[in-house]
């Protein structure tokens, strides 16, 4: 499978929300050289809590390997809320920040069976 920049994709020639598409690419950020999304930013944009993000990894593991998902370490936190001031990461929060490749992003919409996340995909 190639390794694409999600960055660099020409976008479908159908027609999408401008704005959902935008939304998508403000949030994606880059972490040890890999392009991903936090999973508060996810649960933003799947129209769902963060808390259903977590439970969605915790119940299906198998669908989650490390090249879809990975958990911040507390340096890889303070960089992400330095990088971009719209990445939704609390230091309070008690669950351990994920962050998502595209293909986890997609796997989400899959396990979550949300149709805005299935939307959200499409950009």
């Amino acid at each position: 499978m190639e390794n694409t920049n999600i960055t660099e994709k020409k976008r479908p020639n159908y027609t999408l929300s401008d704005d959902i598409y935008s939304a998508v690419m403000e949030r994606i950020v880059e972490i040890d050289g890999k392009q991903v999304i936090a999973d508060a930013d996810v649960a933003a944009l799947y129209g769902v809590e963060t808390k259903r993000i977590n439970e969605a990894v915790k119940n299906n593991p198998d669908k989650f390997p490390s090249d879809y998902m990975f958990e911040l370490t507390d340096y890889e936190k303070i960089l992400l809320r330095s990088k971009i001031s719209t990445t939704k990461v609390s230091p309070k929060s008690r669950a351990t920040t994920k962050v998502f490749t595209e293909k986890g992003f997609y796997m989400l919409a899959t396990v979550l069976k949300s149709k805005i996340a299935t939307e959200t995909t499409f950009a």
